[in-house]
């Protein structure tokens, strides 16, 4: 039976989708150049080498600006496939093409290097419906990316990409949710 923050969290969720669904081509231009300035600035600043992040949807925060300029400087980028078992799988997407995963996300093709892999890099990108000031991190109710943060044995920062107006001042949240370091958002990097 669904809880009292099932609730809450499939309301927001429907909340933010809309409002992410409502947004002009103009406002998704210039949300764009902000969180791939914002990205650039978080990962020069923290001098990683590697990177784990995700290929956004067409409503999502878009990243490919940021991972194709992170390709470019020669770091080293694992996106995540999902499985399913409930874990994510880690791939550098060699091949350049992708496909559709599980759920619809695009997913890139390459050669699987398992759950693991993600505890070689220096800074991980996920992505969320809602963070909360405290660094509560809202996602879209898979809990892949719990999952895969609660079984690290040593995470590096954590950071999600969400627009402005999805750092909410709270964030219905559950034992399981995990906290995230910081947000990325087209105006600001915050530190938690």
């Amino acid at each position: 039976m669904p809880s009292q923050v099932d609730h809450q969290k499939r309301a927001l969720r429907a909340e933010l989708r809309e409002r992410r669904q409502n947004l002009t081509a103009s406002e998704r231009e210039k949300a764009t150049i902000g969180i791939t300035n914002n990205l650039v600035a978080l990962v020069t600043g923290l001098s990683a080498s590697s990177v784990a992040c995700y290929l956004s949807s067409p409503n999502e925060p878009n990243t490919r600006p940021f991972v194709n300029w992170a390709l470019a400087e020669n770091i080293r980028v694992l996106f995540p496939i999902s499985r399913e078992d409930g874990l994510l799988d880690w791939t550098v997407g060699e091949s350049g093409s992708e496909v559709e995963g599980l759920f619809g996300m695009p997913e890139p093709v390459g050669e699987p290097l398992g759950p693991i892999a993600i505890n070689e890099v220096d800074l991980i990108l996920v992505p969320a419906a809602a963070v909360s000031p405290d660094g509560m991190r809202m996602g879209w109710g898979r809990g892949f990316f719990d999952k895969t943060l609660g079984s690290m044995e040593k995470c590096p920062p954590v950071y999600a990409i969400v627009f402005d107006t999805e750092v909410q001042p709270d964030v219905p949240h559950e034992k399981h949710d995990q906290r995230v370091n910081g947000v990325v958002t087209p105006s600001q990097i915050l530190e938690f």
